[in-house]
């Protein structure tokens, strides 16, 4: 299939019939990857909810002196991990709100720690932080990823992209990095052979035309790296947020998805979200053009302090796939196969 355009993927999006993009979709996921569909164990841990972005798409952040504001000590995070590693899990996503007080030493501490006590991979710290890092420490942005990478951190997350459009970021999280900042941090970080993946978050009020401006960043970055593994994306979910607003309904989200794996021509995997969809819709997404479905999460709280937690376990993960008629197979962080189910 020949690489469609920008304004083609706009017309897609604006009048694309469901079914067909879903079909179209499929297609190309099925030419790639068969009947096999992924998942990973591991669990989200989130070291502080304190925040100085103060986000207003948020609902999990806190001031430092705000009732509810927390800092997970070393003996907390390494008891998480190891819970992580006795429950089968494989993968670590440690994440958390940009702490005003919090030295860099903590970090490289945190992830020292991790790696001398368990063998699992370290796949943390948005680009937000890893700015963040860079600032607090008065050191580049590329030191603070090689720092991090000598301290035992695999792979980077895609979070903190939500719409990577400045007019859309300036009205949702003015105090957030901006586009270009976001870029850059994920340019570096494949630069010394570090893998991240991409997100792109949905229902903030933004066009299609900048959902797509959105996908056209990350392939032109993708055609210059080749450094993203794989692209998700997951819908706002407004409850207890200052930003507020109305959840898109499971249509726009399911044609936003089929569109990506067309337009993505260059990205390996596509990620459906049961996390903000639930299973049903999640299970769904496999028609849409999903060739994986994230996580068997230990712990998550970000999307639940927005009102919005579905639970999933090993089985029920494995009974969805194969309701869609697809093989499941649990992966590692590099979506390597290491057992089907």
């Amino acid at each position: 299939m020949a690489r469609i355009n920008f304004d083609e993927g706009v017309e897609l999006l604006t009048n694309g019939d469901l079914l067909e993009l879903g079909k179209t979709a499929d297609k190309i996921r099925r030419e790639k990857f068969g009947d096999v569909v992924t998942f990973i164990i591991d669990r989200n841990i989130n070291y502080t909810n304190v925040c100085k972005n103060e986000c207003k798409f948020c609902a999990f952040w806190r001031r430092k002196n705000q009732n509810g504001a927390y800092v997970l000590s070393p003996a907390e995070i390494l008891e998480k991990v190891r819970e992580t590693v006795d429950a089968g899990g494989t993968q670590v996503m440690i994440q958390g709100g940009l702490h005003p007080d919090l030295p860099f030493s903590y970090y490289e501490k945190m992830l020292r720690g991790i790696k001398k006590n368990f063998n699992v991979t370290i796949h943390s710290f948005t680009a937000t932080e890893i700015l963040h890092f860079a600032q607090i420490e008065g050191i580049t942005i590329l030191d603070v990823l090689k720092r991090l990478q000598a301290a035992g951190l695999d792979s980077l997350p895609g979070g903190g992209a939500e719409i990577l459009v400045d007019e859309v970021r300036r009205k949702i999280s003015p105090k957030k990095i901006m586009t270009a900042d976001w870029l850059n941090v994920m340019r570096l970080a494949h630069s010394i052979g570090m893998k991240t993946t991409a997100t792109m978050v949905i229902g903030f009020g933004e066009t299609y035309s900048q959902r797509v401006e959105h996908m056209e960043k990350i392939r032109r970055l993708q055609d210059e790296t080749g450094g993203f593994r794989a692209f998700i994306t997951w819908t706002y979910q407004p409850k207890n947020t200052v930003l507020g607003g109305e959840k898109i309904n499971s249509w726009d989200y399911m044609k936003t998805l089929a569109v990506t794996r067309i337009f993505l021509d260059n990205v390996a995997h596509i990620q459906g979200s049961w996390v903000t969809q639930g299973e049903r819709i999640g299970q769904l997404t496999l028609g849409f053009g999903a060739d994986d479905l994230g996580s068997i999460m230990l712990e998550e709280n970000v999307v639940r302090a927005a009102g919005t937690a579905f639970e999933m376990s090993t089985n029920k993960m494995v009974r969805l796939i194969r309701g869609a008629g697809k093989i499941p197979a649990q992966r590692n962080t590099e979506y390597e196969i290491l057992k089907r189910l």
